[in-house]
């Protein structure tokens, strides 16, 4: 009998490659893509995936997209708004009840302690325990930081000739999308992994100071990346521009207090495998 996951911003970053993550543990039929804007699905048309449209704000068009599925994987929009995020929560709540949904994977990350300043701290401490009081089995995967964004970011870090990150002396953790990935697929399909309201921690076998990773970017790129720590002040307005300088700001702020410098092996413990080093990852996807 197939069984059928849905996921949740299949479109994304992430999401495409917990799509393809799954295609490697179960068929094609038995993924269904659930996505805000069809077009962009464009690559996975000419497969067996089924392509649904989805709206958080339309209830109605959840529950058909839902419908028959044995596990969802909830990929969280896109936006520093608590209150939009919230809602949407709300709402595919009430959509995974009328689909008579019974198995979530919650996609989360690791700023969420009750001292946290990060601005969606509030969102990521609400959800496990809003789930709490459900009748949901369910797991949540806490992603630390994308080392991926490094990756476009070093030609800026070469010409600054440093991180600019305002986190002092403190580390921070990370792990590659296509890890995260495996993890998620891996546990949406494995009812032992996902059923008791398991709590994951997807990260690194090792967190970096600032120091600690421009001397190892120093080493990949053959050019000289210290550390000009800037205040969370000029960072905000660095990047104000950009639409996200004061949420950017906050959570580097958490990571200043030492809240993001969490290191777990649960990545070995759901896939029986290590997670790519920062080594690994800069050598093989940095471009001289």
């Amino acid at each position: 009998m197939l069984m059928m996951v849905t996921i949740t911003g299949a479109t994304g970053n992430l999401g495409q490659k917990v799509v393809n993550e799954l295609t490697k543990l179960i068929s094609q039929e038995e993924i269904r893509l659930a996505v805000h804007t069809p077009a962009k699905a464009n690559k996975f048309h000419n497969s067996k995936m089924s392509i649904v449209p989805i709206d958080y704000a339309n209830i109605d068009l959840m529950v058909k997209a839902f419908k028959d599925s044995e596990v969802l994987i909830y990929i969280p929009s896109i936006t520093y708004n608590v209150k939009q995020r919230i809602i949407e929560f709300e709402n595919s709540l009430v959509a995974m009840k009328k689909a008579q949904i019974k198995n979530l994977v919650f996609v989360s990350f690791f700023a969420d302690q009750e001292n946290n300043p990060f601005k969606m701290s509030g969102y990521y401490a609400y959800v496990p325990r809003r789930l709490a009081g459900t009748n949901l089995n369910y797991a949540i995967l806490k992603n630390s930081l994308y080392a991926d964004p490094l990756i476009p970011y070093l030609p800026e870090l070469i010409e600054r000739e440093g991180l600019i990150y305002p986190v002092g002396n403190q580390a921070l953790s990370f792990i590659t999308r296509s890890d995260s990935a495996k993890a998620i697929a891996k546990v949406a399909v494995t009812p032992s992994l996902r059923n008791s309201g398991q709590k994951y921690l997807l990260t690194q076998g090792e967190n970096y100071t600032m120091n600690q990773l421009g001397n190892l970017m120093t080493e990949i790129t053959g050019h000289h990346i210290g550390y000009n720590e800037m205040t969370l002040e000029n960072f905000a307005r660095e990047y104000a521009d950009e639409g996200d300088g004061d949420e950017l700001a906050s959570m580097y702020k958490a990571g200043a207090m030492g809240l993001m410098n969490g290191i777990s092996d649960d990545f070995i413990q759901i896939t029986g495998n290590k997670p790519k080093t920062m080594r690994e990852f800069l050598r093989e996807n940095y471009i001289k």
